[in-house]
C-alpha cells in the first residue's frame, strides 16, 4: 500500500492534473498546460479477447485529449513484443505501455494462459504490483506525463478498485461482454442460492437439466435456458475457480464510479434497462470500432498501434479480391476456442462438402494437446476454393465484399463485428458467454442459426448451404444489414453511443467519485 505521505503527494498531484479539465476538448494543448491533461490508466484482463475492445477504448479516450497508460502483464508484453517486434510496445508521447507479474510461474509460451488459472492469479497477486505502478506514473508526473487521475480497468480485474479507492481517483469498469452476458453474470449468485448451481451430478450435463427455462430474470429474453447461460456454471464443485471468479467480481460491480459496455442501445435496449436498474450508471458506448474509425484518421500513428499477439497473415486479401461477392464463408474460432481432432475433421468436410469458397483461420493451438494437421485428401479437395490461414485482421476481412457468412464460436467481439460488417453468422459457441451470445444471434437479432456441439459434417454441410444460397440466410443477411444501419446511427455524432460516451468523459474527470 502506499505511505500516507506518499499517499498525499498522490492526491496533491492529482488535484493539480485535474485544476484545468475544461480544457479538455482543446486539441491544440500547450505543452506547458500537461497536468491539466486527464490521464487513464487502462487495464485489460490478459487475454486477446479483452485487450482488443480496451484497446478500442483507450484509442477513443486519446482521441478525447486524455493521457494514456496501457498496461499488459509481463507474459503478454513479451509475447507482443514476439508477434510484432520491439515497436509495437514504443506508444506514443501520450499513449504509452507497461507491464505488471501477473503472479504465474514464468512462460514463453506462444499460446493463451489457462484461464481459470490466471483469473486466480490476477485477483490474488496483482494489485501491490499496479499500485506500486501507479505511484510511479505520479512520480515521473512532474518530468511531463500528468499523474493519474482515472482508472478504466476490465471488469474481470476488479483489484483495480482497490486500487481507485486508495489513491482516491474514479474508476470505470468496462465488461468486454454483451449487455446480455453481462447481466447473466450478475444473476450467478441467484442461480447459487436458488440452488441449480453448483449441478447436483455431472449427469445434470446431459439429462436435460440445462434446457430449463429461466423466467425470473427481468431483462432476458423469454426462451433463455440454462443452457445459454455462460458456462461457467457447469461445474458441480462449490469451489471451481470461474464460477467463484465471477461471484466475486460481480459483486464488486457497483464499486464503480459506472460500468460500460461495448454495445449499443437499439441491440440491447430490454438488456440495459434492467442492467440500469441493478447498476446506476451503466453506459453503452458501442460499437468502439466503429466509434474509433470516425474520430481516429487511418493514416495516424494512433490507429497503428496494434494489440495482437499472433503474427498476422496478409495473404487473405488477394486471395479475397478475386472471389464473387458474398461467396465465401469465413471461419475462425476466436483465440481460446479449441477442439478434438473429430470436431476438426467434421468441420473440415463439412465445409469442403458445401462447395462453397471458404477462408478458414486454424490457430496452431485450436487443437486440444497437439498441432492441428488437416488431411491430405482434404486439402487436396479443396485446393482451388478454400484457404488456410494462421491469424488475420478479422474487422477488416468481415467487411470485404466476398464474405457471405461468419462460422464463429460467438465471441461478443466477433459477433459485434459480424453485426457492423452487414454478415450473418452460423454459431458454436465454446465457452464462457458465447452462448448467450449465439442465443441471442440465432432469437432476438435474427442473425444466427446454430451448430450443435456434436459437429456432424452434415449439419455443418447443410447449414453452411442454407445461410448462403437458402431463403432463411436471405431474411438474416437482410436483418444484418439492418443491424450494420443501426450501429452506424449509435456512433455519429448525436447517436447513442456518442452521447454516452460524453457521460463516460463526464464520470472520468469527476473528482467526486
Amino acid at each position: 500500500m502506499l505511505s500516507k505521505t506518499k499517499k498525499q503527494q498522490v492526491l496533491i498531484e492529482k488535484n493539480h492534473g485535474e485544476s484545468s479539465l475544461q480544457s479538455l476538448g482543446e486539441r491544440d494543448m500547450d505543452a506547458s498546460l500537461v497536468s491539466a491533461k486527464p490521464h487513464a490508466v487502462c487495464v485489460p484482463f490478459p487475454a486477446q479477447g479483452h485487450m482488443n475492445p480496451v484497446l478500442k477504448l483507450a484509442k477513443v479516450l486519446h482521441a478525447q485529449g486524455f493521457h494514456i497508460t496501457f498496461v499488459l502483464t509481463e507474459f503478454n508484453y513479451r509475447r507482443l513484443v514476439r508477434s510484432q517486434g520491439p515497436e509495437a510496445v514504443q506508444g506514443l508521447d501520450n499513449f504509452r505501455f507497461a507491464s505488471i507479474p501477473d503472479g504465474l510461474p514464468f512462460s514463453d509460451e506462444d499460446a493463451t494462459q489457462n484461464i481459470a488459472d490466471l483469473c486466480e492469479s490476477v485477483m490474488t497477486n496483482c494489485l501491490s504490483p499496479f499500485l506500486r505502478l501507479l505511484a510511479k506514473l505520479n512520480e515521473e508526473a512532474s518530468s511531463g506525463a500528468p499523474p493519474v487521475t482515472c482508472i478504466v480497468s476490465d471488469g474481470a480485474m476488479s483489484f483495480t478498485l482497490d486500487a481507485a479507492r486508495e489513491l482516491g481517483v474514479p474508476e470505470i469498469l468496462f465488461w468486454t461482454t454483451s449487455a446480455c452476458g453481462f447481466l447473466a453474470y450478475l444473476h450467478f449468485q441467484q442461480l447459487v442460492d436458488r440452488g441449480l448451481v453448483p449441478l447436483k451430478d455431472e449427469a445434470d450435463l446431459r439429462n436435460g437439466f440445462l434446457d430449463a427455462e429461466v423466467d425470473w430474470i427481468p431483462g432476458l429474453k423469454k426462451g433463455m435456458q440454462l443452457k445459454y447461460f455462460p458456462t461457467f456454471i457447469r461445474t458441480t464443485d462449490p469451489d471451481d475457480k470461474m464460477l467463484n471468479h465471477i461471484l466475486y467480481v460481480t459483486s464488486r460491480a457497483s464499486m464503480a464510479s459506472a460500468i460500460v459496455l461495448n454495445t449499443f442501445e437499439i441491440l440491447e435496449a430490454p438488456v440495459l434497462v434492467a442492467l440500469q436498474k441493478l447498476l446506476p450508471s451503466v453506459y453503452a458506448i458501442g460499437p468502439l470500432s466503429l466509434l474509433g474509425r470516425r474520430l481516429i484518421p487511418s493514416d495516424s500513428p494512433l490507429a497503428a498501434i496494434s494489440t495482437s499477439l499472433w503474427k498476422e497473415d496478409a495473404t487473405w486479401l488477394d486471395w479475397l479480391d478475386g472471389r464473387e461477392p458474398q461467396s465465401v464463408v469465413y471461419v475462425n474460432f476466436g483465440s481460446i476456442t479449441v477442439m478434438s481432432k473429430e470436431q476438426l475433421v467434421e468441420f473440415a468436410w463439412g465445409l469442403a462438402n458445401s462447395g462453397f469458397n471458404f477462408l478458414w483461420v486454424v490457430r496452431p493451438d485450436l487443437l486440444k494437446g497437439e498441432s492441428a494437421v488437416l488431411p491430405p485428401e482434404f486439402l487436396e479437395e479443396i485446393k482451388e476454393r478454400g484457404m488456410m490461414t494462421s491469424w488475420c485482421a478479422q474487422e477488416e476481412l468481415l467487411r470485404h465484399s466476398a464474405v457471405g457468412v461468419f462460422l464463429t464460436h460467438s465471441g461478443w467481439n466477433s459477433t459485434l463485428e459480424s453485426l457492423i460488417a452487414g454478415v450473418p453468422m452460423i454459431c458454436w459457441p465454446f465457452f464462457a458467454e458465447q452462448q448467450t451470445n449465439c442465443f441471442y444471434s440465432c432469437t432476438d437479432w435474427g442473425v444466427g442459426m446454430e451448430i450443435d456441439n456434436r459437429v456432424r459434417r452434415v449439419e455443418v454441410e447443410g447449414l453452411i448451404r442454407e445461410m448462403m444460397a437458402g431463403e432463411k440466410g436471405r431474411v438474416m443477411r437482410k436483418k444484418a444489414l439492418e443491424w450494420k444501419e443501426s450501429a452506424a446511427k449509435a456512433i455519429s455524432p448525436m447517436g447513442s453511443s456518442s452521447v454516452n460516451v460524453e457521460k463516460m468523459k463526464e464520470v472520468l474527470c469527476s473528482s467526486n467519485h
